[in-house]
Parts: structure tokens; sequence; C-alpha cells
């Protein structure tokens, strides 16, 4: 297989406001978000006063945030162990990977993750997605620092962007952290006018990695504009079976027991969890009941194993021989 071209390290670069209360879409954007009313955490308001209290600080004193867990290789790998064990008994559609499956996985990972600069300072989880229209994965790996060995944890069939279909954008390739500079939500299970949960039955977590550049797969140029990036699941009855193919407007479904158990694990909330120690709106939003894993991270990576277009390569050889017969300037 080539080597697949770079992506870029991501972090919601672009409209400053990007928290679910202060969120101004440029007019280009609202088409490329899979539509459905968030379910904010709950105002102060609404809280209990104990809770309100134990969220509010004195006014100018500094609450350290907790420390982010650190674990020695011997313990994460055991860690892995364990989650590896309990995403196929709360993860019923976990795919079978062969070993050979499994290394080409890690592999193309490690690409990505240096050719990105993306640095892996601690054991943690990422999970990465292969875009490719004839591939449509997602995989859970354990990555470690330095040389030492990546683990794969377990896989399952995802949606990503597709083409043809107005306003339907292609989900963009990079890497991308769930920081606590943006606040996700979950969803209220509301149905669209053609009875579609777009975001999952009620209290499904929506994962929210800010403003991204996505191509407009409804346009031969593939000119850019802005989405949402959002990882979420999906309509339970009429569009979890379809997993596997491409059919988002540029977000990322997953399957629902997958999304239970990211957000049971907490396998990408070690931003959130610091967060939730000073934070009230953070602690609603996380499960009462997670418990979360040490190997916490935040990371998305998105890759694609497509080949280039046929007609992409044809325009590189013409350009390429155009130049050869070109004079030289002298």
């Amino acid at each position: 297989m080539p080597p697949l071209p770079p992506v870029q390290a991501q972090s919601g670069q672009t409209p400053p406001a990007q928290t679910p209360s202060a969120q101004t879409p440029p007019p280009q954007a609202a088409p490329g978000l899979d539509q459905s009313a968030p379910l904010l955490p709950p105002p102060a308001s609404a809280l209990p006063p104990s809770d309100v209290a134990a969220g509010s600080p004195a006014p100018g004193a500094e609450v350290p945030l907790p420390p982010i867990p650190m674990l020695d290789e011997g313990q994460a790998f055991e860690e892995a162990m364990r989650l590896r064990a309990d995403f196929h008994r709360e993860v019923p559609v976990a795919l079978h990977l062969t070993a050979e499956q499994q290394a080409q996985w890690i592999a193309l990972a490690r690409q990505q993750v240096e050719q990105a600069g993306y640095v892996i300072d601690r054991p943690q989880v990422m999970i990465v997605v292969d875009r490719n229209p004839a591939v449509q994965r997602l995989c859970l790996l354990l990555v470690m620092p330095g040389q030492a060995d990546w683990q794969v944890i377990g896989g399952t069939r995802v949606s990503t962007g597709t083409t043809g279909r107005k306003y339907y954008y292609i989900t963009p390739t990079g890497i991308f952290t769930n920081t606590a500079d943006r606040l996700g939500y979950r969803a209220l299970g509301t149905k669209n006018e053609n009875g579609i949960r777009g975001i999952g039955a009620k209290g499904m977590r929506v994962w929210d990695f800010g403003w991204q550049w996505a191509e407009k797969g409804w346009l031969p140029s593939r000119e850019k504009g802005q989405i949402r990036l959002e990882m979420h699941a999906t309509d339970p009855d009429f569009l979890e079976r379809r997993l596997g193919r491409t059919a988002s407007e540029g977000c990322i479904r997953i399957p629902a027991t997958l999304n239970v158990f990211l957000d049971r694990h907490g396998l990408l909330d070690v931003a959130y969890e610091q967060k939730a120690a000073v934070d009230r709106r953070f602690r609603a939003l996380l499960r009462p009941d997670r418990t979360p894993s040490p190997l916490a991270g935040l990371a998305v990576l998105v890759l694609d194993t497509a080949p280039p277009p046929a007609d992409a390569r044809k325009t590189a050889g013409l350009r390429d021989e155009a130049a050869h017969r070109a004079p030289a300037n002298g």
C-alpha cells in the first residue's frame, strides 16, 4: 500500500466562538451539520444547591485541576486488555480483526501521527477512522510514547461524509481533539420531518471537534466550506443498519453501543474529566455512572486509504509531461 499524504493536527481551528451557547455559524456551515436539537447541560438554577456550591469556587480562588492519569507500559497493556474484553462484551457489533488487519491499522496510524507531528506523551486511547468509501471502519488503538508497541482494542463500521448530494460534505482528514475549549452535548432523541433521529436516541453522546474545513461533496471542483465536525450515533431504527457506507453530511456516525462504550469509559474525555472538577457544566454532561479509564485520551484521527482519483492522476501526469516539454528559460 503506497504511503498516504500527510494529515495535519487539528484543534478546532477557525471561528472563535466554539461553545454551544455562543455559536455563530458562517453561512456555508449550516448545511454540513447533521440536524438535531442539542441537549445542553442544565443551567445552574436547575442544579441542586450543593452542586452549584461545589462547582463555584470563591471569587479569585484558583482551583487546581486534577492530574492526568499516567500508566507505565505494563499497566497500560493490562488496562488495554481489560478494555478489549469490555469492548467485545459491550459492543456486540464489534468486528473481528485478523492479526494482519490489526498490524495494518497500527502502521497506518503511526505513519499519520508522525507526519502530522502529533505528540503522544502518555499511554492513551486514540480513535482511528478510515473514510475510504470502500472501508468505512473505525478502530480503537492503544497508542504509546516512543517506540513502545501499539495495540488494537476493537473496531466497528462507521459512516462518514458522502458525495453527490447537495450540502453533503466529505469528512476531513486530520487529527481532531476533544478539548475543554468546547462543550459537547447529548441527543434529545427528537425526529426530523422524515421521522429520523439524526444523532441517535435520547441521551446519546455527541463529541464536538469544532469548525473544520471540508470538501463540498456535491461539487466536482471540491470547493471547501466549513462544517461543525462531530462524532455521534445515528437513528437506531433506520440508519444504524446502514453503517459501513458513506452517508453522513460530514460528521462521523458510529453505532449506539460504541457511543455508550466510549461515553461510559470516558475514552475521549481526559480533558473533560479535568474540567469537570472545576466546571459544573462539564460535570453535568458526563455520565454519573461512568468509570473513566486511565487510558482516556482526546484524539480522533481520520485518514483515507483510497487511491487518488483517476482523473487527478491523469491531470498530474499531463502537468508533468507539459513541464518536461516546456523550454528552459535562459
